[in-house]
């Protein structure tokens, strides 16, 4: 198991929040309810729900992956959460 995590959540607006952590509940968790450690973006837009995620060796790794999402424009991220979804559903 990967130490780091790449993640993008869901607000309550709509709105996508890509993020790395290396403990995804705890991390979740924040963005919900502790207003000094939850990111100030997703602070007015709770609650949050996790919509992806992808293991990373290493906190480098992770961050260079964290900028590389945010640079996608919002549809291409839909499309990121979708095929992931897809992936998971049984045949």
């Amino acid at each position: 198991m990967s130490d780091w995590y790449v993640y993008v959540v869901r607000c309550r607006d709509g709105s996508l929040y890509t993020g790395i952590a290396t403990d995804l509940a705890r991390r979740i968790r924040e963005h919900n309810v502790d207003d000094k450690r939850g990111a100030k973006y997703t602070r007015v837009r709770r609650p949050v729900e996790l919509v992806y995620w992808e293991n990373c060796d290493t906190r480098s790794e992770a961050a260079k992956r964290e900028h590389e999402i945010r640079q996608w424009s919002k549809p291409s991220k839909e499309a990121l959460i979708k095929d992931v979804r897809a992936a998971d559903k049984p045949a």
